[in-house]
């Protein structure tokens, strides 16, 4: 596949509403960039207080618009995370490490200082298939 194109889907999809214009993913080539995922529910909604919690519910986000895409987990070959506070690295980890009990892809994570619509962790990857997208 060539060129590039973009992906914006709606709650109903099971998609989180956008705080910002953006689209929900972008593929270009054999590679999708999926736009960071906050932990909210399809209503908008701040799912959990803790990061755990927050965590799983930004994973389940991301998953559903690589699913739209026509992916899954397998495809995922790069993941960036953001938390607000460096002392949630381990209960960030041991929520994220299930999501991927056969191939751990590459990650970064970073500290920040705040995220929007006050979650405690951000996390946006990158998926890849020999067929494109």
């Amino acid at each position: 596949m060539t060129g590039i194109r973009s992906f914006t889907f709606t709650p109903e999809e099971g998609v989180p509403p956008g705080v910002a214009p953006f689209a929900h993913a972008t593929a270009a080539g054999e590679t999708l960039y999926v736009t960071g995922q906050m932990p909210t529910d399809s209503t908008g909604a701040v799912v959990g207080s803790d990061v755990a919690t927050q965590t799983d519910q930004v994973m389940r986000n991301l998953l559903r618009v690589t699913e739209l895409c026509g992916g899954s987990l397998s495809d995922v070959v790069s993941v960036r995370a953001y938390l607000i506070d460096w002392s949630d690295y381990a209960a960030f980890n041991d929520a994220y490490a299930p999501w991927f009990p056969d191939r751990l892809p590459s990650r970064t994570c970073v500290g920040v200082t705040g995220l929007a619509v006050g979650a405690l962790v951000e996390i946006d990857w990158t998926c890849w298939r020999s067929d494109g997208w």
